[in-house]
């Protein structure tokens, strides 16, 4: 399977899916308006980041490196003391101090704090916190008119999906910026692998394997070390990489990068199906997230992809991408990539993942300034969607289809979540028990 557009069944498939319900919207961008410079070179443009942990502040230092113009002015996290650590450790840094213009007036907190950073004056929101808040944090910036860079994932559940669409829609229309944070589109190693893989140098792609093989991200703590008074919405929100509904589950929250890669590979061509296992092999107290899910996607013409995704402390690591391809094979990730066959290449330049993070808002800014505002809406959603495809297909045990997970309806974010709401943790999936909403 060779991923370049042509007249093919996958072509017609990728015009089906256009036109579905889900992306019509998002994918109806031909609307004309002018263009508009918003800023030139000379001006300075001002930053907010909603988000100020280890992602946030160091999308925000990024941000800075990338365009010796740019300077912070606004900060927000749920937590005071989040937000006010990453401002004191940015302007402790000499590089960038002068930079870091933010007050204590520009420094919030609190569940609405996204609200008063995008109110604060800035020109660039920085959408950085867990992703089961980015749908409506994307939606605050773009109705308010804000350039953005769109930590990944986008969702953690399909609703959540449909509205980032609208938001990249919407964007599109009013001439914003928006710009994915799956970094490895924006590392040259991959993008020189890729572009070859694009040109059939492989010749047509049979199988792709990913692995995201890892350690936990951060473990979740007994019960019993939960301070006293600290209610649910508190609690999960410290420890949110194990609860669904704000992570979206290792697979959706770390290795979407490996499904993005697939996505990539493929060309936009999206999946027909998938089958998934998975589980969890270490207790985790109250948390609701498997550590293991291997997905097996199917494509047109019967070209399939797997995904392993493991976050389990003493086991194996990998974290690589394997193609298969009719004339020769490929292998990308960390080292530097290759590909053999009947044509040979091997990657010479900086290692991968050397410039990827600052690149990334590099290609945000100068768009902006070039009054050509890049917006990586469709395809950041769709990979998004994939994930959350896999790990619904690991959950329920069942095969899923594109159309099937396109009309899922499980919400799994809480509207106008307060900090006194009770908020119980749904049992952990199990396969063959869980239903598919």
């Amino acid at each position: 399977m060779r991923s370049t557009p042509s007249s093919s069944p996958r072509a017609s498939r990728r015009d089906f899916i256009k036109t579905s319900t889900l992306v019509g919207g998002a994918l109806a961008f031909g609307i004309a308006t002018p263009p508009r410079l918003f800023a030139q070179n000379s001006e300075t443009l001002r930053v907010g980041l909603v988000g100020c942990g280890g992602r946030g502040s160091g999308a925000a230092r990024d941000a800075l490196n990338a365009d010796p113009n740019c300077v912070l002015v606004a900060v927000g996290d749920v937590f005071e003391s989040v937000a006010k650590g990453a401002v004191a450790a940015m302007k402790r840094e000499a590089s960038m101090a002068e930079r870091v213009t933010v007050t204590p007036e520009t420094t919030f907190s609190g569940l609405d704090a996204y609200q008063k950073v995008i109110a604060a004056g800035v020109d660039v929101v920085l959408l950085c916190t867990p992703p089961g808040f980015r749908p409506l944090h994307l939606k605050a910036a773009v109705d308010a008119g804000k350039h953005v860079f769109c930590e990944k994932p986008m969702a953690t559940d399909v609703p959540g999906v449909r509205s980032v669409f609208e938001s990249a829609a919407r964007a599109k229309e009013k001439r914003l910026a928006l710009v994915a944070g799956f970094c490895w589109r924006f590392d040259q190693a991959c993008r020189e692998f890729y572009s070859r893989v694009h040109d059939g140098m492989i010749g047509d792609i049979r199988h792709y394997h990913a692995t995201y093989l890892s350690g936990p991200v951060k473990p979740m703590p007994p019960a019993s070390t939960r301070p006293a008074g600290m209610g649910d919405v508190e609690w999960q929100l410290r420890n949110w990489y194990n609860f669904v509904w704000v992570c979206g589950d290792g697979l959706v929250e770390q290795a979407c990068h490996s499904v993005d890669k697939i996505a990539w590979a493929m060309n936009g061509v999206l999946p027909v199906k998938c089958v998934a296992n998975g589980g969890r092999n270490v207790p985790n107290h109250e948390g609701n997230i498997f550590d293991h899910i291997d997905v097996f996607y199917e494509f047109p013409e019967g070209v399939r992809a797997t995904m392993a995704q493991r976050q389990i402390s003493n086991c194996y690591t990998d974290n690589s991408d394997y193609l298969l391809g009719s004339t020769g094979v490929g292998r990308c990730g960390w080292n530097a990539p290759t590909i053999t066959g009947q044509n040979n290449w091997r990657y010479r330049g900086r290692n991968p993942g050397a410039e990827m993070y600052v690149q990334e808002h590099r290609e945000l800014f100068a768009s902006i300034r070039k009054g050509e505002p890049r917006n990586d809406g469709v395809w950041m959603t769709n990979s998004t969607l994939m994930a959350i495809m896999g790990r619904t297909a690991a959950y329920t045990g069942q095969e899923i289809t594109w159309e099937q997970i396109m009309a899922s309806t499980e919400k799994l974010v809480p509207d106008d979540l307060r900090w006194d709401q009770a908020l119980p943790v749904p049992p952990m999936a199990v396969p063959g028990k869980t239903r598919f909403v």
